[in-house]
């Protein structure tokens, strides 16, 4: 492998338990191995030092640098500005690489032509072979087709030099990496998906989780000002339901105002258009998944609360970067 571009890990983490297995794997995926491991303690405020220990042959080759929670894009951009090798391969803390990972990878970037600027791994994600998934296990599956996830992307480092990195304006793991694809892509490489694997295991969550995601919006809101409206075709990404859970809580407020204004019929038609629309999103959530009593009533109780908070997220989102301009000027 040694005709392979050599290339450097870069993994953020905010310590959790599943670092140690995403290190184990990557220290069991053998014949190209990393030149470095950059791992960024993101941690607010870190209670100790990392388990880093399973990175078995690999650590001395490991490296650590910290960011003081300032999320994930600070913390990726805090690990490649130290790289000393012509391609950087971002890996979140909770994906596992596969034994043959390295080669597959090195394959990957020895065809790479000069015009690729990064190419992306295939994730899979798995789900429980005896019954249905979840709503949680059934989103977390479509990263199998999301475009240039950071998951395992790699790119070359001058790539990431030109476009400046990642925007830290985005405060969570969602749309950072749409948004550098989009520069990159712009500064005028192409982008390309490789024919390594890398499992992506569902992680634990509560039945409310669907609703701290809808902070997302608000990230939508800035990709919209950073890209135009047409981003989501540019960047490969699915719609989702912004659109009708604007109308949905457009219905409860009406209804709410016309009752307040003693307009009871049109009060009630408002009230009526809600109900369908939040029972529409309802089923459509539960009837895929396992129909257990917590699944359906987790799934009742959020289809209420998700429109109203996204139509918030995203509110706050338009308001809050209506002045911002892209990393590098506007397109």
């Amino acid at each position: 492998m040694s005709d392979a571009p050599a290339y450097t890990v870069v993994v953020p983490t905010i310590g959790r338990p599943c670092l140690a297995e995403c290190l184990r794997a990557l220290a069991a995926a053998d014949g190209h191995p990393p030149h470095e491991v950059v791992v960024v303690d993101d941690r607010p405020a870190p209670d100790g030092a990392l388990t880093l220990q399973t990175a078995g042959q690999l650590l001395d080759r490991v490296r650590t640098l910290r960011t003081g929670g300032k999320g994930p894009a600070a913390a990726r951009n805090a690990g490649w500005r130290t790289v000393r090798t012509p391609w950087t391969v971002f890996l979140d803390d909770d994906v596992q690489v596969l034994p043959d990972w390295s080669r597959r990878l090195a394959d990957d970037l020895r065809e790479a032509g000069p015009d690729v600027g990064g190419v992306q791994g295939r994730l899979r994600v798995p789900l429980p072979p005896d019954r249905r998934p979840t709503d949680w296990e059934r989103t977390t599956k479509g990263l199998e087709n999301a475009a240039w996830a950071t998951a395992d992307m790699a790119y070359r480092t001058e790539a990431l030099k030109r476009t400046g990195g990642f925007d830290e304006r985005f405060p969570r793991a969602f749309r950072e990496d749409a948004d550098l694809a989009l520069r990159v892509q712009r500064a005028g490489w192409s982008l390309i998906r490789g024919t390594r694997v890398t499992r992506h295991p569902v992680r634990p969550a509560h039945w409310w989780a669907s609703l701290p995601a809808q902070r997302g919006n608000a990230d939508d809101a800035l990709m919209n000002r950073l890209h135009g409206r047409d981003w989501w075709d540019r960047a490969q990404a699915p719609r989702g339901r912004l659109p009708r859970h604007l109308a949905v809580t457009g219905a409860a407020l009406a209804a709410a105002g016309c009752a307040l204004a003693g307009r009871r019929r049109a009060a009630r038609v408002c009230a009526a258009l809600w109900t369908l629309g939040t029972a529409e999103f309802a089923l459509a959530r539960i009837l895929p998944g396992p129909r257990t009593g917590r699944e359906i009533a987790g799934m009742l109780g959020t289809s209420v609360l998700i429109p109203p908070l996204a139509v918030r997220h995203w509110l706050r989102g338009v308001v809050r970067h209506r002045h911002a301009e892209p990393l590098g000027g506007a397109e």
